[in-house]
């Protein structure tokens, strides 16, 4: 059965948003991880992951119908 996920990038990530990110399809039990290399990110690229709102990292396995944020290192000075 298809399930879906909620896909949000966030700055230097968003080149990498699919059309289909409100309706992500994924298999029960992807992992971010998982997801991130299907979009084509560098896992390096991924600093933070949040779903539905609470900080995880990229080896979480998800259900469907998480909204799942990914933000890059922040630079500053």
């Amino acid at each position: 059965m298809e399930i879906f996920v909620s896909l949000k990038l966030f700055a230097t990530l968003k080149k990498y948003l699919p059309e289909s990110a409100e309706h992500f399809p994924i298999d029960a039990g992807t992992s971010v991880r998982d997801i991130v290399g299907r979009l084509g990110i560098p896992p390096e690229y991924v600093k933070l992951v949040f779903i539905d709102g609470q900080k995880q990292s990229l080896d979480t396995r998800l259900r469907g119908g998480e909204r799942v944020g990914l933000f890059p290192p922040v630079g500053g000075g």
